[in-house]
Protein backbone atom coordinates (compact mmCIF):
# COMPACT_ATOMS: atom_id res chain seq x y z
CA UNK A 1 0.00 0.00 0.00
CA UNK A 2 2.85 2.42 0.77
CA UNK A 3 3.83 2.50 -2.88
CA UNK A 4 0.34 3.69 -3.82
CA UNK A 5 0.39 6.68 -1.47
CA UNK A 6 1.64 9.86 -3.09
CA UNK A 7 3.31 12.88 -1.50
CA UNK A 8 0.09 14.90 -1.17
CA UNK A 9 -1.65 12.02 0.58
CA UNK A 10 1.26 11.66 2.99
CA UNK A 11 1.02 15.38 3.80
CA UNK A 12 -2.63 14.89 4.69
CA UNK A 13 -1.95 11.82 6.83
CA UNK A 14 0.80 13.54 8.79
CA UNK A 15 -1.20 16.72 9.40
CA UNK A 16 -4.35 15.22 10.90
CA UNK A 17 -4.58 16.94 14.32
CA UNK A 18 -5.47 15.19 17.55
CA UNK A 19 -8.09 17.85 18.28
CA UNK A 20 -11.42 17.83 16.39
CA UNK A 21 -11.14 19.73 13.11
CA UNK A 22 -12.99 19.74 9.82
CA UNK A 23 -11.29 18.14 6.83
CA UNK A 24 -11.62 21.46 4.99
CA UNK A 25 -9.72 23.42 7.65
CA UNK A 26 -6.95 20.81 7.69
CA UNK A 27 -6.63 20.86 3.90
CA UNK A 28 -6.64 24.66 3.81
CA UNK A 29 -3.75 24.73 6.27
CA UNK A 30 -1.74 22.29 4.13
CA UNK A 31 -2.58 24.26 0.99
CA UNK A 32 -1.36 27.49 2.53
CA UNK A 33 1.89 26.08 3.86
CA UNK A 34 2.86 23.98 0.87
CA UNK A 35 1.23 25.99 -1.95
CA UNK A 36 -0.80 23.01 -3.20
CA UNK A 37 -4.19 23.69 -4.82
CA UNK A 38 -7.04 22.95 -2.42
CA UNK A 39 -8.86 21.02 -5.14
CA UNK A 40 -5.89 18.65 -5.46
CA UNK A 41 -5.84 18.02 -1.72
CA UNK A 42 -9.59 17.39 -1.64
CA UNK A 43 -9.26 14.68 -4.31
CA UNK A 44 -6.44 13.02 -2.37
CA UNK A 45 -8.38 13.21 0.90
CA UNK A 46 -11.28 11.39 -0.77
CA UNK A 47 -8.87 8.66 -1.92
CA UNK A 48 -7.52 8.27 1.63
CA UNK A 49 -11.08 8.00 2.88
CA UNK A 50 -11.79 5.26 0.32
CA UNK A 51 -8.60 3.47 1.43
CA UNK A 52 -10.00 3.63 5.01
CA UNK A 53 -6.94 5.59 6.19
CA UNK A 54 -8.92 8.61 7.36
CA UNK A 55 -12.51 9.13 8.41
CA UNK A 56 -14.58 12.29 8.40
CA UNK A 57 -18.21 13.22 8.30
CA UNK A 58 -19.90 15.62 5.93
CA UNK A 59 -22.47 18.18 7.08
CA UNK A 60 -24.81 17.81 8.89
CA UNK A 61 -23.07 14.78 10.41
CA UNK A 62 -19.70 16.46 10.96
CA UNK A 63 -17.57 14.70 13.54
CA UNK A 64 -14.09 15.96 12.65
CA UNK A 65 -11.40 14.24 10.62
CA UNK A 66 -9.33 11.51 12.24
CA UNK A 67 -6.93 8.74 11.34
CA UNK A 68 -8.40 5.26 11.27
CA UNK A 69 -6.57 2.40 12.97
CA UNK A 70 -5.03 1.49 9.62
CA UNK A 71 -4.15 5.15 9.01
CA UNK A 72 -2.33 5.35 12.34
CA UNK A 73 -0.45 2.15 11.51
CA UNK A 74 0.67 3.48 8.13
CA UNK A 75 1.65 6.89 9.57
CA UNK A 76 3.67 5.35 12.40
CA UNK A 77 5.28 2.52 10.45
CA UNK A 78 8.98 2.39 11.36
CA UNK A 79 12.12 0.38 10.84
CA UNK A 80 14.11 0.49 14.09
CA UNK A 81 13.71 4.02 15.36
CA UNK A 82 13.60 5.77 12.00
CA UNK A 83 10.28 6.44 10.24
CA UNK A 84 10.09 5.06 6.70
CA UNK A 85 6.89 6.76 5.59
CA UNK A 86 7.72 9.76 3.42
CA UNK A 87 5.64 12.03 5.67
CA UNK A 88 8.40 11.70 8.29
CA UNK A 89 11.00 12.82 5.77
CA UNK A 90 11.83 16.51 5.68
CA UNK A 91 13.46 18.67 3.04
CA UNK A 92 16.99 19.76 3.97
CA UNK A 93 19.80 21.39 2.03
CA UNK A 94 21.06 17.90 1.16
CA UNK A 95 17.67 16.48 0.15
CA UNK A 96 14.96 14.54 1.99
CA UNK A 97 16.11 13.01 5.27
CA UNK A 98 14.37 11.32 8.23
CA UNK A 99 13.28 13.91 10.78
CA UNK A 100 14.73 11.92 13.70
CA UNK A 101 18.16 11.85 12.06
CA UNK A 102 17.99 15.55 11.29
CA UNK A 103 17.20 16.45 14.90
CA UNK A 104 20.07 14.30 16.22
CA UNK A 105 22.43 15.97 13.76
CA UNK A 106 21.21 19.41 14.81
CA UNK A 107 22.12 18.62 18.41
CA UNK A 108 25.56 17.46 17.30
CA UNK A 109 26.04 20.69 15.36
CA UNK A 110 25.04 22.83 18.35
CA UNK A 111 27.51 20.93 20.55
CA UNK A 112 30.38 21.39 18.07
CA UNK A 113 29.61 25.08 17.53
CA UNK A 114 29.61 25.96 21.21
CA UNK A 115 32.63 23.78 21.97
CA UNK A 116 34.57 25.44 19.14
CA UNK A 117 33.53 28.93 20.28
CA UNK A 118 34.32 28.19 23.91
CA UNK A 119 31.17 30.04 24.97
CA UNK A 120 27.44 29.96 24.45
CA UNK A 121 24.20 28.85 26.05
CA UNK A 122 24.24 25.12 25.45
CA UNK A 123 21.36 23.98 27.68
CA UNK A 124 18.94 26.60 26.37
CA UNK A 125 19.86 25.77 22.77
CA UNK A 126 19.39 22.02 23.17
CA UNK A 127 15.96 22.39 24.76
CA UNK A 128 14.73 24.38 21.75
CA UNK A 129 16.09 22.24 18.90
CA UNK A 130 12.96 20.14 18.37
CA UNK A 131 10.67 23.19 18.30
CA UNK A 132 12.85 25.03 15.79
CA UNK A 133 13.19 21.95 13.59
CA UNK A 134 9.42 21.46 13.38
CA UNK A 135 8.86 25.13 12.59
CA UNK A 136 11.42 25.40 9.80
CA UNK A 137 11.32 21.86 8.40
CA UNK A 138 7.57 21.26 8.47
CA UNK A 139 5.31 24.05 9.68
CA UNK A 140 6.44 27.43 8.42
CA UNK A 141 5.92 28.80 4.94
CA UNK A 142 9.33 30.13 3.86
CA UNK A 143 11.83 29.98 0.99
CA UNK A 144 15.62 29.75 1.55
CA UNK A 145 16.13 30.86 -2.05
CA UNK A 146 14.13 34.03 -1.35
CA UNK A 147 14.59 34.93 2.34
CA UNK A 148 12.76 38.25 1.89
CA UNK A 149 9.68 36.70 0.27
CA UNK A 150 6.87 38.99 1.44
CA UNK A 151 4.34 36.20 1.98
CA UNK A 152 6.60 34.09 4.19
CA UNK A 153 5.72 33.21 7.76
CA UNK A 154 7.82 35.10 10.32
CA UNK A 155 9.80 33.76 13.26
CA UNK A 156 11.22 35.65 16.24
CA UNK A 157 13.69 33.99 18.59
CA UNK A 158 12.89 36.09 21.63
CA UNK A 159 15.20 33.93 23.79
CA UNK A 160 18.04 35.11 21.60
CA UNK A 161 20.74 33.34 23.64
CA UNK A 162 19.58 30.08 21.97
CA UNK A 163 21.02 31.41 18.70
CA UNK A 164 23.27 28.35 18.09
CA UNK A 165 20.15 26.18 17.73
CA UNK A 166 18.61 28.68 15.31
CA UNK A 167 21.82 28.87 13.23
CA UNK A 168 22.02 25.08 13.02
CA UNK A 169 18.41 24.85 11.82
CA UNK A 170 18.83 27.72 9.34
CA UNK A 171 21.85 25.93 7.91
CA UNK A 172 19.98 22.64 7.57
CA UNK A 173 17.11 24.51 5.89
CA UNK A 174 19.47 26.08 3.36
CA UNK A 175 19.99 29.65 4.59
CA UNK A 176 23.51 29.43 6.03
CA UNK A 177 26.47 27.56 4.56
CA UNK A 178 27.53 24.73 6.94
CA UNK A 179 31.18 25.82 6.82
CA UNK A 180 30.22 29.13 8.48
CA UNK A 181 28.72 27.51 11.57
CA UNK A 182 32.07 27.02 13.28
CA UNK A 183 32.66 30.80 13.16
CA UNK A 184 30.16 31.25 16.01
CA UNK A 185 31.10 34.30 18.10
CA UNK A 186 34.28 34.99 16.14
CA UNK A 187 35.17 38.64 15.52
CA UNK A 188 33.84 39.58 12.09
CA UNK A 189 31.45 36.64 11.87
CA UNK A 190 27.74 37.26 11.28
CA UNK A 191 26.99 34.42 13.69
CA UNK A 192 27.25 36.18 17.00
CA UNK A 193 25.82 35.15 20.37
CA UNK A 194 22.41 36.58 19.50
CA UNK A 195 20.62 36.65 16.11
CA UNK A 196 21.02 39.60 13.77
CA UNK A 197 18.87 40.48 10.75
CA UNK A 198 21.98 40.54 8.58
CA UNK A 199 21.80 36.74 8.64
CA UNK A 200 19.59 35.29 5.87
CA UNK A 201 16.43 33.83 7.37
CA UNK A 202 16.53 35.91 10.57
CA UNK A 203 13.47 38.17 10.78
CA UNK A 204 14.37 40.04 13.99
CA UNK A 205 17.51 41.01 15.87
CA UNK A 206 17.03 39.82 19.43
CA UNK A 207 18.96 39.44 22.65
CA UNK A 208 17.48 41.78 25.23
CA UNK A 209 14.94 39.49 26.88
CA UNK A 210 11.29 40.49 26.88
CA UNK A 211 11.21 42.29 23.53
CA UNK A 212 10.51 39.47 21.09
CA UNK A 213 6.77 39.16 21.66
CA UNK A 214 6.31 42.89 21.03
CA UNK A 215 8.14 42.48 17.73
CA UNK A 216 5.96 39.52 16.85
CA UNK A 217 2.80 41.48 17.67
CA UNK A 218 3.91 44.18 15.24
CA UNK A 219 4.59 41.63 12.52
CA UNK A 220 1.25 39.89 13.01
CA UNK A 221 -0.64 43.18 13.07
CA UNK A 222 1.09 44.30 9.86
CA UNK A 223 0.13 41.02 8.19
CA UNK A 224 -3.50 41.61 9.19
CA UNK A 225 -3.44 45.16 7.83
CA UNK A 226 -1.88 43.96 4.56
CA UNK A 227 -4.42 41.18 4.15
CA UNK A 228 -1.58 38.66 4.08
CA UNK A 229 -2.02 35.01 5.04
CA UNK A 230 1.32 35.00 6.82
CA UNK A 231 1.62 33.74 10.39
CA UNK A 232 4.09 34.87 13.04
CA UNK A 233 5.75 32.56 15.56
CA UNK A 234 7.66 33.74 18.65
CA UNK A 235 9.79 31.45 20.82
CA UNK A 236 10.01 32.64 24.43
CA UNK A 237 12.07 31.41 27.35
CA UNK A 238 10.17 30.61 30.54
CA UNK A 239 12.55 32.72 32.64
CA UNK A 240 11.99 35.51 30.13
CA UNK A 241 8.35 35.67 31.24
CA UNK A 242 9.60 37.59 34.31
CA UNK A 243 9.82 40.59 31.98
CA UNK A 244 6.79 42.89 32.21
CA UNK A 245 6.96 43.78 28.52
CA UNK A 246 5.91 40.22 27.68
CA UNK A 247 2.57 40.75 29.38
CA UNK A 248 2.07 44.20 27.85
CA UNK A 249 2.53 42.58 24.44
CA UNK A 250 0.18 39.75 25.41
CA UNK A 251 -2.56 42.27 26.22
CA UNK A 252 -1.98 44.10 22.94
CA UNK A 253 -2.14 40.89 20.88
CA UNK A 254 -5.42 39.86 22.49
CA UNK A 255 -6.89 43.36 22.09
CA UNK A 256 -6.27 43.20 18.33
CA UNK A 257 -7.46 39.59 17.99
CA UNK A 258 -4.21 38.45 16.40
CA UNK A 259 -5.14 34.88 15.54
CA UNK A 260 -2.20 34.78 13.14
CA UNK A 261 0.23 34.95 16.08
CA UNK A 262 1.52 31.93 17.98
CA UNK A 263 3.84 32.21 20.96
CA UNK A 264 5.75 29.14 22.13
CA UNK A 265 7.15 29.05 25.65
CA UNK A 266 10.24 26.84 26.01
CA UNK A 267 9.24 25.60 29.46
CA UNK A 268 12.48 23.91 30.51
CA UNK A 269 12.00 24.96 34.13
CA UNK A 270 15.26 26.88 34.54
CA UNK A 271 16.60 30.38 34.15
CA UNK A 272 20.19 31.50 34.52
CA UNK A 273 20.44 31.30 38.30
CA UNK A 274 18.13 28.40 39.10
CA UNK A 275 14.66 26.92 38.82
CA UNK A 276 12.01 29.31 37.54
CA UNK A 277 9.48 28.27 40.19
CA UNK A 278 11.97 29.06 42.98
CA UNK A 279 12.99 32.44 41.58
CA UNK A 280 9.61 33.77 40.47
CA UNK A 281 6.83 31.16 40.33
CA UNK A 282 4.68 31.22 37.19
CA UNK A 283 2.36 28.24 37.52
CA UNK A 284 -0.44 27.83 36.60
CA UNK A 285 1.13 29.29 33.46
CA UNK A 286 -1.50 28.33 30.87
CA UNK A 287 -4.22 29.90 33.03
CA UNK A 288 -2.27 33.17 33.17
CA UNK A 289 -2.20 33.37 29.37
CA UNK A 290 -5.89 32.52 29.16
CA UNK A 291 -6.67 35.33 31.58
CA UNK A 292 -4.91 37.68 29.13
CA UNK A 293 -7.25 36.57 26.33
CA UNK A 294 -5.10 33.90 24.65
CA UNK A 295 -5.88 30.36 23.58
CA UNK A 296 -3.42 28.27 25.61
CA UNK A 297 -2.40 24.63 25.32
CA UNK A 298 0.43 22.42 26.53
CA UNK A 299 2.69 20.15 24.49
CA UNK A 300 5.78 18.01 24.91
CA UNK A 301 8.35 20.38 23.46
CA UNK A 302 10.88 17.61 22.87
CA UNK A 303 8.38 15.40 20.99
CA UNK A 304 8.04 16.48 17.33
CA UNK A 305 4.57 14.94 16.94
CA UNK A 306 3.26 16.74 20.03
CA UNK A 307 4.72 20.06 18.87
CA UNK A 308 3.20 19.71 15.41
CA UNK A 309 -0.22 18.74 16.79
CA UNK A 310 -0.24 21.84 18.98
CA UNK A 311 0.85 24.09 16.10
CA UNK A 312 -1.87 22.64 13.88
CA UNK A 313 -4.43 23.26 16.62
CA UNK A 314 -3.31 26.90 16.77
CA UNK A 315 -4.18 27.24 13.07
CA UNK A 316 -7.80 26.50 13.99
CA UNK A 317 -8.03 29.25 16.64
CA UNK A 318 -9.92 32.33 15.51
CA UNK A 319 -10.29 35.77 17.04
CA UNK A 320 -7.42 35.55 19.50
CA UNK A 321 -3.70 34.68 19.63
CA UNK A 322 -2.42 31.26 20.69
CA UNK A 323 0.33 30.14 23.05
CA UNK A 324 1.88 26.71 23.41
CA UNK A 325 3.46 25.86 26.75
CA UNK A 326 6.12 23.48 25.44
CA UNK A 327 7.40 21.31 28.27
CA UNK A 328 11.09 20.70 27.55
CA UNK A 329 14.27 19.48 29.20
CA UNK A 330 17.19 21.89 29.36
CA UNK A 331 20.20 20.25 27.74
CA UNK A 332 17.90 17.68 26.10
CA UNK A 333 19.55 14.73 24.36
CA UNK A 334 22.71 14.34 26.40
CA UNK A 335 22.18 12.67 29.77
CA UNK A 336 24.96 14.38 31.74
CA UNK A 337 24.10 17.81 30.33
CA UNK A 338 20.41 17.81 31.20
CA UNK A 339 19.33 20.35 33.83
CA UNK A 340 21.12 23.63 34.51
CA UNK A 341 24.70 22.27 34.59
CA UNK A 342 25.52 23.58 31.11
CA UNK A 343 23.58 26.84 31.29
CA UNK A 344 26.78 28.75 30.50
CA UNK A 345 29.39 26.00 30.67
CA UNK A 346 30.94 24.69 27.47
CA UNK A 347 32.10 21.09 26.96
CA UNK A 348 35.79 20.25 26.91
CA UNK A 349 37.19 17.75 24.39
CA UNK A 350 36.34 14.68 26.47
CA UNK A 351 32.84 15.91 27.29
CA UNK A 352 32.22 16.69 23.63
CA UNK A 353 33.33 13.22 22.59
CA UNK A 354 31.12 11.62 25.22
CA UNK A 355 28.11 13.76 24.23
CA UNK A 356 28.48 13.04 20.51
CA UNK A 357 28.69 9.33 21.28
CA UNK A 358 25.32 9.49 23.04
CA UNK A 359 23.80 10.94 19.88
CA UNK A 360 25.05 8.23 17.51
Amino acid sequence: MLRTINKNQVLILTNIPRVPASITSVLRGISRRHKIPLSTLKRNAQILKEFNLIAYGDPPNFSGVELTELGRFISNLTVGEEPTVHGNMVQTRSGFRPLGTVIKDLRKTVLRMIAEAGSGHLGASLSAVDILAILYMIKMKHDPKNPSWKDRDRFVLSKGHAAPALYAVLSEAGYISPDRLMTLREIGSQLQGHPDMEIPGVDASTGSLGQGLSIGVGMALASKMDGSGSRTYVLLGDGELNEGQIWEAALTAAHHGLDNLTAIVDRNGYQLTGRTEEIKAMDPLADKWRSFGWEAMEADGNDPASILDALNACDLTTGKPSVIIAMTTKGKGISFMEGNKYSRKTPDAQELKRALKELT
